[in-house]
């Protein structure tokens, strides 16, 4: 199915007659969070929840008579990383995110588009007296159709798929593996089908069903059976001064891949495990910015303390008026894995903090810190970002346990480990 719907999108993208080029100035920013209230827009496409594969500055365009239009993007970054404490204390790698978007003006205000992204990527570790590392890859990162309206939308194919009220600990965090830490807001996309319906009061509704997505997500022990579909929805309700939200899945996990190291239990050897989900999340804007985020998750069969997983969330934001403005956000997290729901036995607790600063329109000074209560572990980051035309610059340090606990997406060589220094250069085209 993947293959063709590929091949698919590829060729109709070749349909068109062009006649005229263009270039136009966008920023392309755009995540699938609870919006403020705020009038509703003239075309679902438009919407908070909209595909953002990349940030964009420059487009390059073609367009027709008939109000067809091609555009090619896409964003470079470079990066290099010092950690004295690695085996390999010196890392150097590169991303290349190639973007070609295909639209359709179609009668009665709707329209037919499509994306097609490539994830071109390598690094590498050395040792200048020692060793060395290299690896790479070649991947599509977004490749989806999509048909829309004043209201709605469908989308089929692999694109990314967020929400909720949290920024930093997010027990929402489903099916992306975004870290805040990270300046390009990177996560890999999941295949499915997403509808969305927009309401005049700004009332949303989603339903989604995803088929072969196997990769466990930050909260996923257990692998999923790719071979069984998924399905979900969540609503979105306005209330006085927010809006709150209730989001629900279903999925097939599949045990097998834990192996020998839970091989004395019995249900290491679980295909076919039914898993249900549940998430509640608001968000308010009145003095300050206030939310929650809670997920409970249960499995139909018993795997002792991963039968039930239970995740919640308190957050707060507020900039302060100093100089140009210091944006402060405060979370706190607190995790339990149980045999019995809601049994909260043994609970594990995060708090985190960012803290940004604006120096003009291109600096940026913002800095986030990690406190895990158990181990009295604190997790650092620092980084400064110097924004030009298309280049943008970004200057990183970091201190943190070597042994990372943090309920984040990891790296296969924990990079973020220990001590360390980082650099990168962004250019979008």
């Amino acid at each position: 199915m993947k293959p063709l719907l590929i091949i698919g999108i590829l060729l109709l993208t070749g349909l068109f007659n062009s006649s005229v080029f263009s270039m136009e100035m966008e920023i392309i920013e755009v995540a699938a969070r609870i919006p403020s209230n705020k009038k509703t827009p003239t075309h679902a496409r438009d919407t908070v929840g909209a595909e953002d594969t990349v940030r964009i500055e420059d487009n390059v365009g073609i367009e027709n008579t008939a109000g067809d239009s091609l555009t090619l993007q896409g964003q470079l970054s470079v990066w290099t990383l010092y950690n004295h404490g690695k085996d390999l204390p010196l890392w150097l790698g590169g991303r290349y995110l190639p973007q070609l978007n295909y639209e359709v003006e179609l009668p009665d205000n709707r329209l037919l588009d499509f994306e097609i992204s490539l994830n071109i990527n390598s690094s590498g570790g050395f040792d200048p007296f020692t060793d060395n590392y290299i690896d790479g890859a070649i991947k599509l990162y977004r490749g989806w159709m999509r048909w829309s309206g004043e209201q709605f939308e469908l989308r089929l194919g692999l694109q990314k798929l967020n929400f909720g009220s949290a920024s930093i600990l997010r027990p929402l965090m489903w099916f992306d593996r975004i870290d805040p830490r990270d300046p390009l807001q990177f996560t890999d996309g999941v295949w499915g089908l997403l509808g969305r319906y927009y309401f005049l009061n700004n009332m949303n509704v989603w339903v989604w069903g995803l088929y072969g997505n196997e990769e466990p997500s930050v909260w996923e022990v257990v692998q999923t059976n790719r071979k069984i579909p998924e399905f979900g929805g969540r609503l979105q309700v306005p209330v006085p001064k927010g809006e709150v939200g209730l989001t629900y899945h279903h999925r097939t996990a599949d045990s097998r891949q834990l192996g020998e190291l839970l091989e004395q239990h019995e249900w290491s050897t679980y295909d076919k495990i039914p898993e249900d989900r549940i998430g509640l999340d608001g968000k308010w804007d009145v003095l300050l910015g206030l939310w929650f985020e809670a997920s409970w998750t249960q499995k139909a069969k018993n795997l002792d303390i991963l039968t039930n997983q239970h995740l919640f969330n308190v957050g707060a934001d507020y900039t302060f008026g100093l100089g140009n403005g210091l944006n402060v956000v405060l979370e706190h997290l607190v995790i339990s894995q149980d045999v019995k729901a809601f049994e909260i036995d043994s609970p594990v607790n995060f708090s985190g903090a960012s803290i940004s600063y604006p120096f003009g329109l291109s600096d940026n000074l913002n800095a986030i810190v990690y406190y895990e209560w158990l181990s009295k572990s604190f997790y650092n980051f620092l980084s400064w970002k110097k924004q030009f035309n298309k280049i943008t610059l970004y200057s990183m340090v970091y201190w943190n346990p070597e042994i990372n606990r943090l309920p984040l997406a990891r790296d296969s060589y924990n990079l973020m480990g220990g001590k360390g220094i980082q650099f990168m250069v962004v250019y979008n085209h």
